[in-house]
């Protein structure tokens, strides 16, 4: 109950920041069409085998749900640096599940806050521009279990980037590292259809690909409903792993670390 209290207080300041919310949607709606461009463009010099409007809907959809990669929950890192998180110690819960349900809570409100608006907007631009509507029912219906799934796998990476704070005192280097990693092997730089097939039967099976490149080929049909219940699976495996690696981490820091500050 009282990390569900945590979620629910993290979402409601997570509303406070509208004017965030309409830079975010402005920003990414810039670089959405930015990039569709490139690849237009690369579709006129050398057609690929995915059609031009399934990497149009996979833009966008990378870029509807950016928020969900990339928050960071900057006030625990500024305790971590201050030493303030030694208030939070005292509490009677055990701290990564109560940050984990603050990054949850982050990344849920402050995606979809940006994703709806940014959709609608999506899909009322030109063919070939616009975002298309899922293949099929059925994979709509399999897209949010695996969306869902992502999130929890993106909160643990970031608690894991966390943890690697609690030793170094400074998120920058392994956080700018991790985020390399996430943003390259995700599918958002480049999408992940567009690599070579040997390379996709590697590359799909890391964690970074069961964020957003996972539910996205469900959403447009190539993977089919059949395929669902093993990507569910990767991506519960994963889940799983990071989690329990998270905590150890956590438990480690926990019995060694020295608080900075006065």
């Amino acid at each position: 109950m009282s990390y569900f209290t945590v979620f629910k207080m993290r979402l409601r300041m997570e509303l406070q920041y509208r004017g965030a919310m309409i830079g975010g949607i402005l920003c990414q709606m810039f670089f959405g069409m930015i990039l569709i461009a490139l690849y237009r463009a690369l579709y006129e010099g050398k057609p690929q085998s995915v059609p031009i409007e399934n990497i149009a809907t996979y833009v966008w959809l990378q870029q509807a749900f950016f928020r969900m990669m990339l928050a960071s929950d900057n006030e625990l890192v500024d305790k971590i640096r201050t030493g303030d998180i030694s208030y939070d110690l005292c509490r009677p819960v055990n701290m990564y599940g109560f940050y984990y349900a603050r990054i949850m809570a982050q990344k849920l409100m402050g995606s979809l806050m940006r994703a709806v608006p940014m959709l609608i907007m999506a899909a009322l631009l030109p063919r070939g521009w616009r975002i298309n509507f899922p293949a099929s029912l059925p994979g709509f219906l399999l897209f949010i279990p695996a969306l869902v799934l992502g999130l929890l796998c993106v909160c643990a990476l970031e608690n894991i980037t966390i943890a690697f704070t609690m030793i170094t005192l400074d998120p920058r280097g392994m956080q700018g590292l991790l985020n390399l990693l996430m943003l390259t092997l995700s599918g958002n730089i480049l999408p992940l259809n567009l690599f070579p097939e040997s390379w996709q039967k590697v590359i799909t099976l890391f964690p970074y690909a069961q964020l957003l490149d996972a539910p996205i080929r469900l959403y447009t049909g190539e993977y089919l409903p059949a395929d669902a219940m093993r990507i569910y699976a990767v991506q519960i495996f994963w889940v799983v792993v990071l989690i329990a690696l998270g905590v150890s981490m956590w438990s480690a820091n926990r019995k060694r670390m020295i608080v900075q500050g006065g």
